[in-house]
């Protein structure tokens, strides 16, 4: 009798260790079930499919999430040609740009603890930026403002890449070496300092190193490394096992390449799976684009976003929070682009359009993307590995997928 209740005991275990990342999935439905017409998302294979064939991405994922339930969850083609192994559904790939809104998620965090005020200056934290000067032909100009924390959420605080322009201020960047993967985040901060901002803080909306500057921010304030916070306050709470900097050993079939463009047409490696400086965990913990992840993986991050800071019984922020980030936060006069404003983290919509004007969302180098629709209670994540960046998936899926909401 005690050899037949040990044997239980160890089957029960057993299940129950085996269902241990279950509850980090949303469950599959029809699309019916949720307001979504089957036929129509059935569209979405041959669009995506064309684009492997004509060799446009190596493969592709689409996830349809809608009313918290999954509709539609196809992988196409390839994560490593050469190796002939297919994508999966856990396939892991980089994320890059798309490490933003999860930099803000963290930031937002600290806010609602009180560990500073979005329009507090940065230099209150960070001392490195007490002196910064803007740009001018003539020399160096004062700044009108300091550049807040709301400034680096938003991308309003005269930083740039360095590799986007070919101004003065983009060649300062160069020649400084600002932001390489073998420094850390005070380096690069340290470096920035010296550099004149591109513009005004407040005055244009200009892509750059706002996000890894937020993230030194949340490393002074929160006196944990960036990982260590991501992983303790949201990668952990939301079931996020395959986000991170770096890729593990284990994880490591389960890695992409990422291809380009070849010169004569078709698709060339751009970095190895297997030689890849995603291999080993970084110096420079890249709040701005240095993540990797899977589909489901950020569909829980997603999800969270869309239920307005909460997923499966756990608040990762207050609604209030997640109302402020989704919404257009630009200074008057300023903006992304006709009808394109920006929050804290993505592209928000500022006019109805052939988008719901409710949509947000961002996409990373590698050609992934997502895009969430709070008034039609719709995540939709669509991932390839193709470098740079190309919006062709995005653009052929959108139109499709909301189009097939038929509720």
């Amino acid at each position: 009798m005690k050899t037949n209740r040990a044997i239980l005991i160890v089957i029960l275990l057993s299940l129950s260790l085996s269902c241990i990342g279950c509850a980090a999935q949303l469950s599959r439905v029809s699309p019916e079930d949720v307001g979504m017409s089957s036929e129509k998302l059935a569209d979405v294979k041959p669009v995506v499919q064309a684009l492997v064939d004509d060799e446009k991405v190596a493969g592709a994922t689409v996830i349809v999430a809608r009313k918290g339930k999954i509709a539609f969850f196809e992988t196409f083609g390839m994560m490593d040609r050469e190796a002939g192994k297919n994508m999966a559904p856990d396939t892991i790939m980089r994320f890059y740009s798309m490490s933003k809104p999860v930099t803000s998620v963290a930031a937002m965090i600290l806010y609602e603890q009180g560990g500073f005020d979005l329009d507090d200056p940065v230099s209150k934290y960070l001392p490195q930026f007490r002196n910064l000067k803007v740009y001018a032909e003539s020399g160096s100009e004062d700044l009108n403002r300091p550049v807040t924390i709301r400034d680096l959420m938003r991308h309003t605080s005269g930083l740039t890449y360095g590799f986007f322009g070919n101004t003065p201020v983009d060649k300062m960047y160069v020649e400084k070496a600002v932001f390489t993967w073998q420094t850390n985040l005070e380096e690069m901060t340290d470096k920035l300092a010296d550099i004149p901002l591109l513009y005004q803080p407040g005055t244009r909306w200009h892509y750059g190193l706002s996000t890894d500057v937020l993230g030194y921010l949340i490393e002074t304030v929160s006196g944990q490394s960036l990982d260590e916070f991501f992983e303790e306050r949201i990668f952990k709470p939301l079931g996020m096992k395959d986000t991170a900097f770096y890729v593990p050993a284990e994880k490591v079939e389960r890695f992409a390449v990422c291809y380009r463009p070849a010169l004569l047409g078709g698709l060339a490696i751009m970095d190895s799976a297997r030689e890849s400086r995603y291999l080993k965990k970084p110096s420079m913990l890249s709040g701005g684009g240095g993540l990797v992840s899977t589909g489901p993986d950020y569909l829980r991050l997603c999800q969270m976003l869309l239920n307005k800071g909460k997923l499966d019984g756990k608040r990762i922020l207050k609604t209030q929070s997640v109302e402020m980030m989704t919404k257009n936060q630009l200074p008057p006069g300023v903006n992304r682009g006709p009808g394109q404003g920006f929050g804290f983290g993505f592209s928000v919509q500022t006019e109805d359009g052939q988008r719901p004007k409710s949509e947000y969302g961002w996409g990373g180098m590698a050609s992934t993307h997502f895009w969430i629709s709070p008034d039609d209670e719709l995540v939709v994540i669509a991932l390839s590995q193709r470098n740079p960046y190309s919006g062709q998936l995005e653009d052929a899926l959108k139109p499709m997928i909301y189009d097939a909401i038929i509720d």
